[in-house]
C-alpha cells in the first residue's frame, strides 16, 4: 500500500504522525512519501522538502511568498500523478492542500483524503461544496462537523482529537517543576503562537498585558514555551517585555509538559493550543489578531461569536477572547487577573470539551487510519 501524504503545519504534523503510525499498525507493509514535520519522519517518511515552507496563515501573509508556494504546488501534484499512491492524503492547510489534491483528481481517479475539515461552520460555508469535487473523504476532528461534509457529498467520519490521547505531565512532574524554578505565586504560560507572523503581532501585547498582571500578582513566575522554529524570535521579543519570562525551547518536551500542567493561567493565542490547555485543566485566555487586511475580510465572513475551541465544543462561552481590534493589553491583563480568582466556570467547559472530543476511546490516530482505510474499500 502507497501513501502520499502531506502536512504544513506543526499542527498537521502531529495529525500526520499519528495517522502514519495507525497505518502501520493495521497495515505494516505501508509506504510513505510526501512531505510533513519530524513527527511524520519519525515514523517513516523521508519529506520532500522542508515542511516550514508551506507554514504561512493569512491572506495578506501569502502573497509575498505565493511564487515559491505555486511552484511547490505544482511539484507535489506531479510527484502524486507520477508515483500512483493508493491515496493521497492532505492534512490541514486548506489553501495549498486541496490545490494539489484539484490538480490530481483533474488528472487521475486517485483516491482522495483530506484530514481536518474546513471551519465551513464558521466561515467561507462555500468550502465544503467546491473540494467535493476533488476530495472523496474527509476526516473530521470534532463531532458536529461530518453533516456538513456529507451535505456537500463527501463521505466524513469524526475520529476524535489527537490531544485527548496526548501525554500529560504527573502531578509529581509538575510540582518539581514549580520546585526547580521557585515558584512562589502563581504561574502564567504565555504562548503567543508557533508561527513567526503570530509571534510578530503578538508578543508585544502579551508582554504588556503580562507587565499589568505582575503589578497584581509581583510574586507570579512566567512562562513561554517555544516552538522551535519561531525560538529565536520569541527570545528577541522577550527581552523587550516589563517582565522576564522563562522560555521552554521546543525540544525541551517534558519540562513543556510539566509547565502546561503546572500553571495556574495561560494567555494563548488562537488555535489548538487552547485544547492543549484544557487537557491539562489549565484555565485560559484567548488573545489573537491578524494583519489589518486579514482582519476586515475574514471579520465580515465569520459566522460564529467565538473562535476558541473550547467554547466552541462544550457549547459554552466561559473562555475569554481578545480577538482582533479587541486585542488590547489592558482587558487581556484584567481578565487574566479574573480568571486567577475565579478558574471553576472554566474548568467544567474544558472537561466537557475533552469527552466529547473522545477522551478514553479508541486513540485518533488509528481510528483516522481505520476511516482512511474503510474509504479505500
Amino acid at each position: 500500500m502507497k501513501v502520499f501524504i502531506i502536512a504544513g503545519e506543526l499542527s498537521g504534523d502531529k495529525l500526520g504522525g499519528a495517522l502514519m503510525a495507525g497505518l502501520k499498525q493495521l497495515k505494516p507493509e505501508v509506504q510513505f512519501d510526501g512531505v510533513g514535520g519530524p513527527l511524520m519522519q519519525a515514523e517513516g517518511l523521508d519529506s520532500r522538502f522542508d515542511m516550514t515552507e508551506l507554514s504561512v496563515m493569512g491572506l495578506t501573509e501569502i502573497l509575498p511568498k505565493y511564487r515559491a508556494l505555486r511552484a511547490r504546488l505544482v511539484q507535489m501534484a506531479d510527484a502524486v500523478i507520477a508515483t500512483k499512491p493508493d491515496v493521497l492524503i492532505t492534512i490541514d492547510s486548506p489553501d495549498f492542500c486541496l490545490r494539489v489534491a484539484k490538480r490530481v483528481k483533474a488528472k487521475t481517479n486517485i483516491k482522495t483524503v483530506h484530514y481536518v475539515a474546513p471551519t465551513v461552520w464558521a466561515w467561507r460555508a462555500g468550502r465544503a461544496a467546491k473540494m467535493a469535487h476533488h476530495i472523496d473523504h474527509v476526516l473530521a476532528l470534532f463531532p458536529f462537523e461530518p453533516p456538513y461534509m456529507e451535505a456537500a457529498g463527501m463521505t466524513c467520519d469524526f475520529v476524535g482529537h489527537p490531544v485527548v490521547n496526548e501525554p500529560l505531565a504527573s502531578e509529581e512532574e509538575a510540582k518539581a517543576f514549580r520546585d526547580k524554578h521557585d515558584v512562589k505565586g502563581p504561574l502564567i504560560l504565555a504562548l503567543p503562537g508557533s508561527r513567526r507572523g503570530e509571534v510578530s503581532r503578538l508578543a508585544a501585547r502579551f508582554g504588556e498585558a503580562l507587565g499589568r498582571v505582575a503589578v497584581v500578582h509581583p510574586d507570579a513566575t512566567f512562562v513561554v514555551p517555544c516552538a522551535e522554529p519561531v525560538m529565536a524570535l520569541v527570545r528577541e521579543q522577550t527581552q523587550q517585555w516589563p517582565v522576564t519570562p522563562l522560555l521552554i525551547p521546543g525540544h525541551a518536551t517534558a519540562s513543556k509538559r510539566a509547565a502546561f500542567r503546572a500553571a495556574d493561567v495561560a494567555l494563548a493565542a488562537s488555535g489548538t493550543v487552547s485544547l492543549e490547555l484544557a487537557a491539562n485543566d489549565t484555565p485560559m485566555v484567548i488573545a489573537y489578531d491578524m494583519a489589518p487586511l486579514s482582519r476586515l475580510i475574514i471579520g465580515r465572513m465569520l459566522k460564529v461569536d467565538t473562535v476558541t475551541l473550547v467554547n466552541l465544543v462544550s457549547e459554552r462561552r466561559e473562555v475569554p477572547e481578545f480577538i482582533g481590534k479587541d486585542c488590547q493589553p489592558e482587558a487581556i491583563a484584567q481578565s487574566v487577573i479574573d480568571v486567577l480568582k475565579n478558574p471553576h466556570d472554566q474548568r467544567t467547559a474544558m472537561a466537557t470539551t475533552m469527552q466529547r472530543l473522545g477522551q478514553g476511546a479508541e486513540d485518533p490516530g488509528l481510528r483516522a487510519a481505520r476511516s482512511v482505510l474503510r474509504a479505500l474499500e
